[in-house]
C-alpha cells in the first residue's frame, strides 16, 4: 500500500523552518503536552511553568481572543524567541486542542515564511457527538455490502457505473481501489498496484470492476485509475487527456505522456464513444496530511478541472484520505472520525482547495499495513462507495434521453 515519502518523523524536513507551535493549558503550575501524528508531525513533549517568571517561555504577550466552533475563551498568548507559542486559559480549564485553521499563528521576524505553516496541536480535541451519523456495526457493514452489490445503474444502456479517481501523486487513489476490493474479497488484497515514490506509479488508464463476494456476480461499479495530477501540464496528467478520458475517447490500457496528448491518431482511440464508455462520476482524492502543503499550482489545476468537468455535466465528489495520520484517536479507533475536530477542520480546507461544499466530501481510511479487515474501516469505505454511486445516478437522471436510447450520437456533445 502507499506510504508517505520523505524523511520519517521529521516535521521540519517537510514543512521547512520551525513554525510557531500552539498548545492550550490550564492555569496550573506545570503541564506536559504531547503530539503523536505520523510522518508529517514529529513526537515532542514540552513542560512549561506559568508561575516561573525566570522561565523564558513565560514572557507575556497581549491577551488575544480565541474562538472555536463550539465555545469562546479568553487566552493569554506567550511566544518564545524560537517561535513556539503557548496559550494559557484565563481561567482554570482542561487542556483543549486547536484545529488546523485556529492554529495558524504569527511567526517570529527571523522565521517568517511565504506560505502559511501547518501548526500541529498538543492535544487532539474530540467532540461529544458525531457531526455525521454513522452506525459502526456488523449489521451496517452487511447492509452497505448488499446495497452496493445490488446496485444497478438507472440507465438501460449502461451496465457499469464508471467512476474516475483524480488526485495528486500518492494521494491514495490506487489504495482506495484495493481497499474497496478487499472489503468484498473478505481479506486485504492489493489489486491495484500501489507505489511509494514521489512520481506517479500509475501511468495507464486502468479500469477495475469491483468483484462481488465469493460465489456472487461482480458489482456494477467500475473504478478507473489514471496517472496522478501535477502542478502543471508537464508534471502530470494533462487537462486535455483527463477530459478525453471522461468523454470516453481513451482506450483501456492507454499509457499517458504529457508530450504525447490523446488524439484521433492514438492507437485504440474511440471515435464515437457511447454513454457506457464515458465517465459517470469523478471522485477527487486528496491527502488529509498534505492539505496545507499543496501548491497554488495544484489548487489552480483543481479549479480548472472542476469547471471543465462541470461543463460536461459530470457530478463530482471527493475522498479525504489518510485521516488517521492527522488524528491519533482516529488512528486507534476509526469510529472517532466524525468526532474529530481536526478532521472536520481539514475537510473544510479540502473543500476550499477543491472549490466544493463539504457535503460532497467523505473521509476514508485505506488499508495499508494491515493484514486483516476491520469492520469499522469497512463501514467507512463502503459509505464512501455508496456516496459515489448516488452521484453517478444523478448523471443518468440528467441524461435520460441517452439512457432510453432515444438520442443519437450526433445529439451528444463530445
Amino acid at each position: 500500500m502507499e506510504k508517505q515519502t520523505g524523511e520519517k518523523n521529521s516535521f521540519f524536513s517537510i514543512f521547512g523552518p520551525q513554525p510557531p507551535t500552539t498548545a492550550t493549558t490550564s492555569a496550573q503550575p506545570t503541564i506536559s503536552t504531547a503530539v503523536d501524528i505520523k510522518d508529517a508531525f514529529s513526537m515532542f513533549t514540552t513542560s512549561i511553568s506559568s508561575t516561573d517568571q525566570k522561565n523564558p517561555l513565560a514572557l507575556k504577550l497581549p491577551t488575544v481572543k480565541h474562538q472555536t466552533k463550539q465555545k469562546r475563551r479568553d487566552v493569554d498568548s506567550t511566544e518564545t524567541s524560537s517561535g513556539f507559542r503557548f496559550e494559557t486559559a484565563a481561567q482554570p480549564d482542561t487542556a483543549t486542542a486547536l484545529g488546523a485553521s485556529d492554529a495558524l499563528g504569527k511567526v517570529s521576524s527571523t522565521e517568517q515564511r511565504a506560505a502559511q505553516p501547518f501548526t500541529f496541536t498538543a492535544v487532539q480535541r474530540m467532540l461529544d457527538s458525531q457531526w455525521r451519523d454513522v452506525e459502526w456495526t456488523d449489521e451496517q457493514k452487511t447492509s452497505l455490502i448488499k446495497s452496493v452489490s445490488s446496485y444497478r445503474p438507472s440507465c438501460e444502456v449502461v451496465t457499469q457505473a464508471r467512476v474516475l479517481l483524480l488526485g495528486p501523486v500518492s494521494s491514495g487513489k490506487s489504495s482506495f481501489i484495493s481497499s474497496v476490493q478487499s472489503v468484498f474479497n473478505g481479506n486485504v488484497t492489493n489489486r491495484a498496484m500501489v507505489g511509494s515514490s514521489t512520481t506517479s506509479f500509475t501511468k495507464k488508464l486502468q479500469s477495475f470492476n469491483i468483484r462481488g463476494q465469493k460465489g456472487e456476480d461482480p458489482t456494477r461499479l467500475t473504478l478507473c485509475d489514471v496517472m496522478g495530477l501535477g502542478d502543471g501540464e508537464m508534471t502530470g496528467l494533462t487537462l486535455h487527456d483527463i477530459l478525453s478520458v471522461i468523454k470516453g475517447h481513451v482506450p483501456e490500457g492507454h499509457k499517458f505522456s504529457p508530450d504525447q496528448p490523446v488524439r484521433s491518431e492514438t492507437v485504440g482511440y474511440v471515435k464515437r464513444p457511447t454513454l457506457k464508455d464515458r465517465i459517470h462520476c469523478v471522485a477527487f482524492v486528496v491527502d488529509a496530511s498534505k492539505i496545507l502543503t499543496y501548491s497554488k499550482g495544484l489548487r489552480t489545476t483543481f479549479q480548472q478541472l472542476r469547471e471543465h468537468i462541470s461543463d460536461l455535466g459530470v457530478h463530482q465528489v471527493a475522498l479525504l484520505t489518510h485521516v488517521d495520520q492527522i488524528c491519533p484517536e482516529t488512528a486507534k479507533d476509526v469510529t472517532q472520525v466524525y468526532k474529530s475536530w481536526i478532521i472536520q477542520e481539514t475537510m473544510d480546507r479540502a473543500g476550499a482547495l477543491l472549490g466544493m461544499s463539504t457535503s460532497y466530501i467523505v473521509p476514508v481510511k485505506n488499508y495499508s499495513s494491515e493484514l486483516d479487515l476491520d469492520v469499522n474501516t469497512d463501514v467507512l469505505l463502503l459509505s464512501a462507495v455508496d456516496h459515489i454511486l448516488q452521484y453517478a445516478d444523478l448523471y443518468y437522471q440528467d441524461n435520460t434521453p441517452q439512457c432510453t436510447g432515444s438520442m443519437t450520437y450526433k445529439d451528444i456533445d463530445i
